[in-house]
């Protein structure tokens, strides 16, 4: 067993907050020291309540899974012979409504774009079980019942 911690510190100062009128900008520090400047999405908290340029939770989750996809994937290459040189990922979440008719991330996509360098180069149906096996290792996909979709962006071998 493995703990990972965040800690999250907001303080009101002298807003209204019973008016509902105070910035949802609070500070995010994870266990390795880094700090990050978190914040309500703005489009659940309107500007100036919230800060569009700190981190939300949504942004935060989808980043959470395309990282340890990432990571996982990098992992599974290396074993298989395949010399990974550029791994990028545009990841995308798309909340509403969920069957129980909560707000949710329903669907996560990951739109991987992986460069590969060497005498071993992998084909096509060799990248997408990299990818799969990657996401059946992930522990954060593993965690959530959100759909989570893999659309690799593929290159040609140079």
């Amino acid at each position: 067993m493995a703990e990972h911690g965040a800690d999250i510190l907001w303080e009101r100062g002298e807003q209204d907050f019973l008016g509902q009128r105070y910035s949802r900008r609070h500070h995010i520090r994870f266990d390795g020291g880094i700090e990050i400047a978190g914040s309500s999405s703005p489009h659940v908290v309107p500007p100036p309540w919230s800060d569009a340029s700190a981190v939300d939770p949504e942004e935060a989750f989808v980043a959470s899974l395309s990282s340890c996809h990432m990571l996982w994937f990098l992992s599974i290459a290396a074993q298989h012979g395949f010399c990974v040189d550029r791994y990028a990922d545009a990841a995308c979440g798309v909340m509403q409504k969920n069957a129980e008719g909560r707000m949710a991330m329903t669907v996560v996509t990951l739109r991987p774009e992986v460069r590969f360098s060497g005498t071993t180069l992998p084909t096509r149906d060799q990248i997408d079980t990299l990818h799969h096996e990657a996401h059946e290792a992930c522990f954060i996909a593993n965690s959530v019942k959100t759909e989570v979709r893999c659309e690799p962006v593929y290159q040609p071998a140079p």
